[in-house]
């Protein structure tokens, strides 16, 4: 049995890590061992250091970037206990929060359908970019379940409004109406634009400093709930720390004497 997450590194010194979910033969959807490889998988990305690991790029083998739930585990769920449920459940929250909590950049490339839980992978990633034709929905009430487990990183994403609209009807859109949610960043048409889009965007990434990449998304999920004095002085801190660190210094002086600063590898390609 083949695994149902696939690993590649590319990039300078292998710095770009692309996770591929390869169940094309049900259109990636997930099951208890795509969802358990997944959060091991992440978890063990988050401990590599900022210089060995620079961005995660979040694919999907075939067709379809990812179709919610695998059908035989649904079929399986109804012969679950309540607390069994709850368990399963559980796992999926727990491999979300693992991606959510990265401290890597992650950029999903999202093409076919991203539905069900393949929405709660989108809630997660911190870029996402989608063909234009990729369908997107919160579908699970048409099965006459709901968005629970994933709601949590949905409405984060997205705010109240927009999920009190999307979620109990439970109708697809289209990949505009994902970027006007703000669910999707970048819509381009066709997959070799997709694949280039999703490239500049690693460069982008690889273009900043390994740690200041790294503590400008954790300083997002820092200051979310904080009041305002305490952002103030929370930012304050954090901005001084980084200016003061061998590569905020490196940044600063590369900038003045007009030269690529030393993070910027000669193949700064992210193929």
């Amino acid at each position: 049995m083949s695994d149902p997450v696939r690993l590649e590194r590319s990039g300078p010194r292998g710095v770009v890590a692309r996770v591929t979910l390869d169940r094309p033969d049900v259109r990636n959807a997930l099951d208890a061992a795509s969802i358990d490889a997944l959060h091991r998988l992440f978890v063990a990305l988050g401990k590599e250091e900022p210089t060995a690991l620079r961005v995660v790029v979040l694919a999907g083998e075939g067709p379809t970037f990812c179709a919610g739930a695998d059908i035989a585990a649904m079929r399986a769920s109804a012969d679950l206990t309540r607390e069994q449920n709850e368990a399963d459940a559980m796992a999926l929250s727990e491999m979300l929060d693992a991606m959510d909590r990265c401290p890597v950049p992650v950029v999903a490339r999202v093409h076919g359908a991203a539905l069900g839980g393949g929405m709660g992978l989108c809630a997660v990633a911190d870029l996402v970019i989608a063909e234009a034709g990729a369908r997107f929905g919160f579908t699970e009430t048409r099965l006459g379940i709901l968005p629970a487990v994933i709601a949590p990183f949905v409405v984060a994403k997205i705010g109240e409004t927009h999920a009190r609209a999307l979620f109990p009807g439970g109708r697809r859109f289209d990949a505009t109406r994902a970027a006007r949610i703000g669910l999707v960043h970048e819509v381009v048409e066709g997959e070799t634009a997709l694949d280039a889009a999703v490239d500049a965007a690693v460069s982008d990434i690889l273009a900043s400093g390994p740690t200041a990449a790294r503590a400008a998304k954790s300083i997002v999920r820092e200051i979310r709930g904080l009041p305002h004095e305490s952002t103030r002085w929370h930012t304050a801190r954090r901005i001084a720390t980084q200016r003061t660190t061998a590569e905020g210094q490196e940044g600063l002086r590369a900038f003045l004497e007009h030269r690529k600063p030393a993070w910027q590898l000669d193949d700064e390609a992210g193929g």
